[in-house]
């Protein structure tokens, strides 16, 4: 009996072990900040991660850790959630302001800790405060773990898209105007695929060409 339970633990010493040297711990930093991009003819003013429309893609395997510490330095509160990730045990990352943790003020900084477990595939992070999810994201891509294969045919090239909707204006402005009116925000001025306009839109010609390959 006692040889049994030596092997059983032994076995999943191993188990475990051999799931450890197959992750990795990912350590990175976001700084929420104003940036000035020029969109449809103007020059505006808007919130982004790392000076960057979307902000930086995320790659990372299967059982890896991330560790995002997020530095807000924009004018507004804010929270990043990670959309579509399983938070197992460890809700506290998951990001909705008022449900899983209080809004970063500005000056202030939060640091998300979480395992990527069970999933494969492209998912997304975006800022879960107001309206400014329109520009704070950007993509999450979990490829399996190490020496392990695709669950299909590995394609010959990946290009994460991302889709959302631009305005002409501070996208706070836009929502807090709803909000006091007590109707719909305003529609957006376009549609963006990765940040850019299609070439149908005023002064977007071949921009989204030059630019939308974002990784």
């Amino acid at each position: 009996m006692g040889r049994l339970v030596f092997l059983f633990a032994s076995s999943l010493l191993l188990m475990v072990a051999a799931t450890t040297v197959s992750a990795a711990i990912l350590e990175h930093s976001f700084y929420v900040k104003n940036l000035t991009v020029t969109r449809l003819c103007n020059r505006q003013v808007i919130t982004a991660v790392n000076d960057s429309f979307p902000g930086p893609s995320l790659h990372v395997r299967e059982g890896d850790k991330l560790i995002i510490h997020v530095f807000n330095m924009s004018p507004y509160k804010i929270t990043i959630h990670w959309h579509g990730v399983s938070q197992l045990m460890s809700a506290w990352s998951d990001g909705p302001e008022m449900i899983t943790q209080c809004a970063i003020r500005p000056g202030n900084n939060y640091t998300y800790n979480y395992r990527i477990t069970k999933q494969e595939g492209t998912l997304f992070w975006h800022a879960h405060s107001s309206f400014l999810r329109a520009t704070v994201h950007g993509a999450i891509i979990i490829h399996p773990r190490a020496r392990h294969s695709y669950p299909f045919p590995k394609p010959y090239r990946e290009v994460p898209i991302l889709l959302g909707e631009w305005w002409n204006a501070n996208v706070v402005d836009v929502e807090n105007q709803a909000l006091a009116l007590g109707i719909g925000p305003n529609i957006s001025n376009a549609y963006t695929i990765n940040g850019w306009p299609g070439d149908l839109y005023p002064c977007s010609q071949n921009h989204c060409v030059q630019n939308c390959r974002h990784t």
